[in-house]
């Protein structure tokens, strides 16, 4: 039972009172993130400088668990390499899926809380989006270029 008041007053925190939630007007790229079957939009910003992921932030709406989630997601990957980043998305990635070692989920810091997340199929979608978003802008290179570019969690 101490472990879900810990998960709840964690989401609550990063939902009620993101750090990161506001527009980027000198980002290095913008995507759109979309979860169709219930609503969640964000759009993602990364400011990103010679392969790192400088500075990050957030817009958009949606449940406690899509906006809280990708508040975290951005707790844990600025200041890190972009390929770092990409490391800790397939972890979340595989604490979702309920495949992560304990060591993939220690590295995920605060968002290693949503690891429950993985037991409520309905859910699973509003929690990856961030990270999916973030997954598709720094894997197909479009951090060089300006601009918007929609992008559909469907997985």
């Amino acid at each position: 039972m101490e472990l879900k008041a810990l998960y709840r007053e964690i989401l609550n925190e990063h939902n009620i009172n993101p750090a990161h939630k506001a527009e980027m007007p000198d980002a290095s790229v913008t995507l759109q993130g979309v979860n169709p079957s219930c609503g969640d939009n964000i759009t993602l910003y990364l400011k990103t400088e010679s392969g790192k992921v400088a500075d990050g932030s957030f817009t958009g709406s949606g449940c406690a668990i899509s906006q809280a989630s990708v508040d975290m997601m951005l707790d844990v990957i600025i200041g890190k390499d972009e390929a770092e980043a990409l490391r800790l998305a397939d972890n979340f990635m595989a604490m979702i899926q309920g495949t992560a070692t304990q060591e993939q989920i220690d590295s995920l810091d605060e968002a290693g809380a949503l690891q429950d997340i993985a037991h409520m199929p309905a859910r699973v979608k509003c929690a990856v989006l961030g990270w999916r978003t973030m997954r598709e802008m720094l894997r197909t290179g479009t951090t060089a270029a300006h601009g918007t570019a929609a992008h559909c969690a469907t997985e």
